[in-house]
């Protein structure tokens, strides 16, 4: 079991690597004996997640922003022979239906759904993904299990990724490639702290969770070790609650 929980000498693929979940994926891989190639669009930032992988050879970041095509290009040409990928490049919007305007929609779908759609696609394309490689999406239970108030385009875009990922697991494996999505409640990182709720109310939503806490970027984070790890070879086209009990019906 515990072989089978090791990621040495597989190259890993993290986007969205320089704060919050995918830091923590980042981090938590490196300790399993990946290198990792970490992505984001603050070249700052992403020095701190480097500077927190375990030391070893191969770890490398490319500082890109995903929905520029030249950047989305140049991490593809480096990002080769990867055994697995963890797609957590993303932001929120809390905003009614009323005053979500097609311009909001078209910036939120092409960060959440668009950039990440368009490099999952070169890369399986053009072979950079080896088979018997796993894909890891972040969705979220916004929209696909949760539907709060003033959330409608980051839920639909969302919902999108988790719809256009099991589309993926079924295409990809003809080369033994898993696909799978994970959809966190609300998790305690700097994207939820952003300006648009206050510190007061978010500790009051917190305790609604059966569980009695928002997530920690590491609750996400053992999922996706899980997901990328040989230990989920038989498992794809899934998506993965991890909400603290917020969806229980």
């Amino acid at each position: 079991m515990n072989s089978l929980l090791s990621l040495k000498d597989k190259r890993l693929l993290v986007t969205g690597a320089s704060s919050g979940i995918g830091r923590s994926i980042a981090i938590e891989c490196s300790r399993l004996g990946a290198s990792v190639i970490i992505v984001g669009r603050n070249n700052d930032r992403l020095q701190e997640t480097y500077n927190q992988l375990s030391p070893q050879t191969g770890h490398m970041f490319v500082e890109a922003d995903l929905t520029v095509k030249e950047d989305l290009e140049k991490l593809v040409s480096v990002a080769k022979n990867l055994d697995g990928v963890a797609l957590c490049a993303g932001k929120g919007l809390t905003m009614p239906v009323a005053f979500s305007s097609r311009e909001k929609m078209d910036d939120l779908f092409e960060i959440n759904f668009f950039s990440t759609v368009e490099l999952i696609r070169q890369l399986y394309k053009k072979k950079c993904i080896n088979p018997n490689a796993s894909i890891v999406a972040i969705s979220s239970i916004g929209g696909t299990r949760f539907f709060g108030g003033s959330n409608s385009i980051y839920g639909a875009s969302k919902a999108a990724l988790s719809s256009f990922m099991k589309f993926c697991a079924k295409e990809f494996s003809a080369r033994k490639i898993r696909v799978n999505t994970i959809c966190p409640g609300m998790v305690d990182t700097p994207f939820i702290h952003r300006g648009t709720i206050t510190d007061e109310q978010l500790e009051k939503d917190a305790v609604s969770y059966p569980l009695g806490r928002y997530g920690k970027p590491t609750d996400i984070a053992y999922m996706a070790v899980f997901l990328l790890s040989d230990l989920s070879s038989w498992t794809t086209g899934q998506e993965f609650v991890i909400d603290g009990g917020l969806s229980i019906r």
